[in-house]
């Protein structure tokens, strides 16, 4: 009988990716849902920010309740790493301790139950073997670890380095080594993607990429998460748009928009410029921008608070994500004057609040317009009813359009088909499939 394993990979996709690694070194295991009949269970952790930690601890206790007897609990990842000496004297509960390095080594280490933290940060390439999950036709592609912006709210530099770019040609043979196993939707991932080969000479790595991506016969759609204002260019966002294969997606997070909480926050960027930037994307077709924002920084007057929700209410944002800040040892923001938290999250609802708003008037805005996009699989909310996801939109993160009128087309799951809008029922996309088989590119 093989043995069984139970991975929960929490945080970002980028932790994922390393996720997948680890499922590719331990293939003689079976996956199981249920952690209490699992040989060995994995908690690839977060380390981000205080919720993202207190995730990752309250999950991992909660698994050590379930496990059964002489079973193997791994904890590895951000938050592993970044307290590394704290976790392993204080955690008697986990077996083996592991960082951001030694991903591919998993096998090994569970196979002598030793606790190991390399000191380089590790970066999947094509030879890497992960195990894509979640999706028969979309992969995500790390392209870069580490991140050379010195953010004042950030810790992940010093735990996860420099940046540090994959080669074209690596990310070029596993996105084709990819299609040649059906995959044909991609999202390219990175701490700070717009900065894509600066540290190996490159001027405008991502474009290259994108080049490169468009001259493989069989990727069909492609986007790029994680721009950073100063590292994005107008001409990244010319490219972007023109592409047939890559989406006119932006996802930059501008973290602010007053110039003063900007200079705090280390941006590098100011006002004028992001504003610049995001009415550049706007005025692209069919643009679809995300963007994120911290409620409360060191030095966030209630005048710049103001500016901020002013701003966010009247650009439109298809999405963006609010964070209450959170302080950070590391951080050159961990000694600046705190707001007090009352504030903060009262300024976080605030926005939130914003936030609704704007999704909603980009919700509106989609009903009467036919879009390419792919079916999921059943949908949770009624067995007659298809999850699907437009092209445009990013996977797990932007929502879905529910098709509730196959219009009698056979149904394939990762097929691309063509679907009109009908109508937005409170935050839910109804869609009527038109035709099926489609090609997914612009």
């Amino acid at each position: 009988m093989s043995k069984k394993l139970h991975l929960v990979s929490l945080g970002c996709t980028k932790n994922l990716v390393d996720s997948e690694v680890m499922l590719g070194r331990l293939q003689e295991y079976a996956i199981t849902d249920d952690a209490t009949e699992a040989d060995v269970i994995i908690v690839n952790t977060c380390g981000f920010i205080d919720a993202a930690k207190e995730e990752s601890i309250n999950t991992v206790l909660d698994l050590h309740e379930q496990r059964k007897e002489n079973s193997i609990l791994v904890m590895s990842g951000c938050l592993s790493e970044r307290y590394k000496e704290e976790l392993q004297a204080e955690m008697p509960e986990i077996d083996i301790f592991t960082g951001v390095g030694d991903y591919e080594k998993i096998d090994a280490l569970i196979a002598s139950k030793q606790s190991t933290f390399s000191p380089e940060v590790y970066l999947a390439t094509e030879k890497s073997g992960r195990v894509i999950t979640g999706s028969n036709y979309h992969a995500y592609i790390k392209i870069a670890e580490g991140c050379n912006q010195a953010c004042s709210f950030c810790a992940i530099p010093s735990f996860k380095g420099k940046l540090h770019s994959r080669t074209l040609a690596s990310i070029i043979k596993e996105v084709e080594m990819l299609v040649e196993k059906g995959y044909t939707d991609f999202s390219f991932i990175s701490q700070d993607s717009s900065s894509y080969g600066r540290d190996m000479g490159m001027a405008d790595g991502l474009i290259a990429l994108i080049e490169a991506v468009e001259a493989i016969e069989g990727v069909k759609s492609a986007r790029i998460l994680y721009l950073y204002p100063s590292t994005t260019t107008f001409a990244l966002i010319d490219a972007i748009a023109a592409s047939t294969i890559f989406q006119s997606y932006y996802d930059m997070p501008i973290q602010h928009i007053d110039d003063g909480v900007l200079k705090t926050m280390k941006r590098g960027f100011g006002e004028e410029k992001t504003i610049a930037l995001l009415k550049h994307m706007k005025s692209k077709k069919d643009a679809f921008i995300r963007t994120s924002v911290i409620a409360g920084h060191p030095n966030e007057s209630q005048e710049a608070f103001e500016k901020l929700c002013g701003f966010m209410e009247t650009f439109k944002f298809d999405r963006f994500n609010t964070f209450s800040y959170s302080n950070e040892e590391t951080t050159t923001a961990y000694e600046m004057e705190q707001i007090a938290q009352e504030v903060i999250d009262e300024r976080a609802t605030i926005l939130g609040e914003i936030s609704q708003a704007s999704t909603l008037a980009s919700l509106e805005k989609m009903v009467g317009k036919t879009l390419t996009l792919v079916i999921d699989g059943e949908s949770d909310e009624h067995e007659f009813l298809l999850s699907a996801r437009p092209l445009s939109w990013a996977v797990d993160i932007d929502g879905e359009v529910l098709i509730n009128d196959t219009s009698d087309l056979p149904i394939t799951y990762g097929k691309y088909c063509k679907a009109k809008v009908t109508e937005l029922v409170g935050t839910q996309l109804l869609a009527t499939l038109i035709n099926e088989e489609v090609a997914g590119r612009k």
